[in-house]
């Protein structure tokens, strides 16, 4: 077991009981940091019609833009979804005009996501808001510090982009992978 020095300070630190921080590990915390950036960006769309449960059309778009071509099995990872919600939510996009399928040269079973003018003329609108709201969040910290939490992020994230999935933590395993003292976890 390594010696308590050699261990990062989180896993030595006191519980703060004058703070919404009551305690400093990465699960609190990051669950306190998701909420304060799904709160923000439904601030900032709210005028044009999303809701916090309706962000998901907004990165879809944005996935679609960036990433000409896509597929919906990779877009429901890349937005957290899973792949029949998406393809509700491409149903919804392609009906109000703002995407298109088209079908893959390679693969005539695949449908390859394309965003329309109208789409992008949307994703153009809203992107500035959305930017503005995260520059809000993270505007308590330095520029530079700005740019290495963003950086330490993406570190830990592709680090553990197995568990990047719609249900994750959610669901109970397929096979039984741990037990403590007899109960499943």
């Amino acid at each position: 077991m390594r010696s308590e020095k050699s261990q990062p300070a989180w896993l030595r630190s006191p519980t703060v009981t004058d703070s919404i921080v009551l305690h400093r590990v990465p699960f609190p915390l990051a669950r306190c940091f998701q909420q304060i950036c799904s709160t923000r960006s439904a601030e900032a769309l709210a005028a044009e019609g999303f809701t916090s449960t309706k962000l998901h059309p907004y990165a879809a778009l944005a996935c679609i833009q960036d990433a000409p071509g896509i597929d919906q099995a990779r877009l429901a990872i890349m937005i957290g979804m899973d792949r029949a919600s998406v393809g509700t939510l491409l149903d919804e996009l392609e009906q109000a005009g703002l995407v298109k399928r088209r079908i893959n040269g390679n693969d005539r079973r695949a449908r390859e996501l394309h965003i329309t003018p109208s789409g992008d003329k949307l994703r153009r609108r809203l992107r500035p808001k959305l930017l503005a709201a995260q520059a809000r969040v993270l505007a308590v910290l330095k520029p530079a510090e700005q740019d290495q939490l963003i950086d330490l992020l993406t570190r830990v994230v592709e680090a553990n982009a197995t568990y990047v999935r719609p249900g994750a933590g959610r669901r109970r395993p397929r096979k039984k992978e741990a037990t403590h003292q007899g109960v499943e976890l």
